[in-house]
């Protein structure tokens, strides 16, 4: 699939630069690396706001579909409608659905079937492939 944002690598690596991305940032978006398990600063993290791509910014998750899966990466039962494409995985011997950025195409992680209501769903997503921005006050 085409994604409406494209750069170089150069300029991801820079655009990731730029953000403070974690170093492994790059590796997972551009090249579908996976950080380990319990390592990623989103993993326990619980405040209100969105978690957006940390390569376009687009809106992915909001905070309220947020769930402890005890998996080790931060996990959703919703994504934003039209947020994420997903893609048949059969790396590592294993069958998988990969969600990437339906705006740029960076890797995000997988989304399997065994996830909570309303929807059975878990993304479970790498943080580095997250940025998140918080509840702005009234």
């Amino acid at each position: 699939m085409t994604h409406p944002v494209h750069k170089t690598d150069a300029e991801w690596r820079a655009l990731l630069a730029d953000k403070g991305a974690e170093p492994v940032a790059w590796q997972v978006t551009r090249h579908a690396a996976t950080e380990r398990p319990f390592t990623g600063k989103y993993e326990q993290h619980w405040a209100g706001g969105l978690y957006r791509c940390i390569c376009c910014g687009a809106k992915l998750f909001e905070s309220d579909a947020k769930f402890d899966a005890g998996c080790g990466w931060p996990s959703f039962f919703r994504a934003e409608p039209g947020a994420i494409e997903e893609r048949r995985d059969t790396s590592h011997g294993m069958v998988r659905v990969e969600t990437l950025c339906a705006r740029c195409g960076a890797h995000l992680g997988h989304v399997f079937p065994d996830g909570p209501e309303p929807t059975g769903l878990r993304y479970c997503m790498n943080s580095a492939s997250l940025d998140f921005e918080p509840l702005q006050a009234p």
